[in-house]
């Protein structure tokens, strides 16, 4: 499974031609205007063009910049999206605002297992704060989690070294960080320097390496065989101020 998180496309953009979307999979009642610079599709072209088959899911939920529509992405690799599920976790739903927060979650024919692509707003915000997004996110995953293993996959903004906020919070809920249970582990770093919501940084970051804010969480204590960073122009170029996580699972040995 691959999640993405603020995946946007121009809003004046032309939709893109259907027969590129034969892969998107679409919620009755939720059909989104793709259009032709959506970064979605653009994942998906390419891994078709590599020799890999996805089913991908992708919803707009605000005005990013004034000029995007930005959204969420989740792709199942050489499998079926069976089942997907979508959610406010902010108070605000309006589009306009950029403040507004959902999650996406799919569900692919090889595995019984939910994955979300999650996007947090800030522990400190005052009209929408970590904690009260992760109450929202945790009572609407309650019933699946008693069902089925889900994983949590994206930007918590959140770093692992401040203490008492976000990143303690969802360890207290009973959710397990695979970074912490990985067998085989890098230094974590998923973004270095100043970044973009991050300019009066002070703390919880990696001596000289920057900060731990993305995460894979699991509902469970999976068998994490290595947790590495990529993207981040030594383990693969880099395509955002956010590096990418790869986690490898060993559930069949």
């Amino acid at each position: 499974m691959l999640a993405l998180q603020e995946v946007s496309q121009s809003v004046s953009a032309p939709p893109a031609d259907q027969a590129l979307l034969e892969d998107l999979f679409v919620c009755p009642g939720q059909e989104p205007t793709v259009r032709e610079d959506n970064h979605a599709l653009r994942v998906a072209r390419g891994l078709r063009e590599a020799g890999i088959s996805c089913s991908w899911f992708w919803q707009p939920i605000k005005i990013g910049y004034g000029k995007y529509d930005e959204g969420m992405a989740l792709f199942a690799l050489n499998q079926e999206i069976t089942e997907a599920d979508s959610f406010y976790i902010s108070g605000c739903r309006e589009y306009d605002n950029w403040k507004s927060r959902k999650v996406l979650g799919i569900r692919g024919s090889r595995y019984n297992d939910w994955f979300y692509t999650v996007h947090m707003g800030w522990w400190q915000d005052e009209e929408e704060p970590f904690s009260a997004q992760w109450q929202r996110l945790e009572q609407q995953l309650l019933l699946k989690k008693r069902e089925a293993r889900i994983w949590l996959m994206g930007d918590f903004n959140s770093p692992a070294g401040l203490k008492g906020q976000g990143y303690d919070c969802v360890r207290a809920s009973g959710w397990q960080d695979t970074y912490k249970l990985a067998w085989e582990y890098d230094c974590g770093a998923t973004v270095e320097g100043v970044i973009d919501g991050w300019e009066s940084l002070k703390g919880g970051q990696v001596p000289g390496l920057g900060m731990r804010i993305d995460y894979i969480w699991c509902s469970t204590a999976a068998p994490v065989h290595s947790s590495k960073v990529i993207f981040n122009g030594t383990n693969g170029p880099k395509v955002s101020d956010h590096f990418g996580i790869l986690v490898e699972i060993k559930d069949h040995e």
